[in-house]
């Protein structure tokens, strides 16, 4: 309870000092308005106990970065590890207390699935920036999965990265996240389901489960980027980039990769060993359903 209590605390207080700031910056195009959401995340991080371990390096702009999706914690992850950062997110999302509004601070791009002609607008947005320097992550299932498997990446935008080359080169550069640890304990496949949040999960309770258990041990994978010029196949691209995350996920859990930094003192026997495990497991059974589609 202590740990919820300083996270909400800490992360809102900080949210109201930082939120006039971000506004004055992100109308002005001053500098700060990259690395206040930058700080935030770093924050959370901290407070939420987790620990992020990198592994190979983020392409050089023009890049467009196309990654799974398990999580509305992948937002955390991934914006404490680069800046200037953005993403592409569905429209329902500006709608969501708090994360709505944390959204439009990271200055999300939002898409309405439901109109298919909005692609073209948003592609555009999206080229738009790659161009200026910025990374924009494109969470290319288009939902959330279980943890488990990677859903099929959509191609519609992947053609953002060709838009923003003009009439030389861009890339589009897999991004692999995997959730691989739980105080230091390693998570498996009936595990990932408590990690991740999809389906009709509660996010309030989904909040509150990740506070309280801490210690997350995340890995995010870089890819080798794929070239994409005006003549490039977008769905080829997305296939490929699909084939590769997948493949980066698997390696990361079949070799076992933690962040290498300190973790939690080890359980010293198979009852505490049981006891973490059922922290993670053990309150969040109601709340999984199967998704629809």
């Amino acid at each position: 309870m202590f740990r919820l209590v300083l996270t909400i605390l800490v992360l809102g207080i900080f949210t109201l000092v930082m939120l006039p700031l971000q506004l004055i910056g992100l109308r002005r195009g001053w500098s700060i308005a990259t690395s206040l959401p930058y700080t935030w995340q770093r924050l959370a991080w901290w407070l939420l106990g987790m620990r992020v371990k990198q592994i190979g390096t983020p392409a050089a702009a023009p890049v467009l970065m196309a990654s799974n999706h398990v999580s509305w914690l992948d937002i955390t992850v991934l914006a404490g590890l680069m800046k200037p950062l953005s993403f592409v997110a569905k429209s329902e999302v500006a709608s969501w207390p708090v994360l709505g509004m944390l959204a439009k601070l990271q200055r999300t791009i939002f898409v309405d699935r439901s109109r298919r002609q909005q692609s073209a607008t948003v592609a555009e947005q999206v080229a738009t920036r790659v161009a200026a320097g910025e990374t924009v992550v494109l969470f290319a299932e288009g939902t959330t999965g279980d943890g488990n498997r990677i859903l099929p990446f959509r191609s519609a935008l992947m053609g953002a990265a060709g838009a923003a080359a003009g009439d030389g080169m861009a890339a589009v550069q897999p991004v692999a996240i995997s959730y691989v640890g739980v105080q230091g304990i390693p998570v498996g496949f009936s595990d990932r389901p408590y990690i991740a949040w999809y389906g009709d999960m509660d996010f309030v309770s989904h909040f509150k489960r990740i506070v309280r258990q801490g210690g997350l041990d995340v890995v995010v994978r870089f890819g080798t980027p794929i070239p994409f010029g005006p003549e490039t196949d977008r769905k080829a691209v997305a296939q490929q980039c699909f084939a590769e995350v997948r493949c980066l996920v698997e390696e990361t859990r079949s070799q076992n990769l933690h962040t290498g930094q300190v973790f939690s003192p080890p359980p010293k026997n198979a009852k505490q060993t049981g006891e973490v495990r059922g922290r993670l497991l053990g309150q969040a059974g109601e709340e999984v359903v199967n998704r629809s589609s």
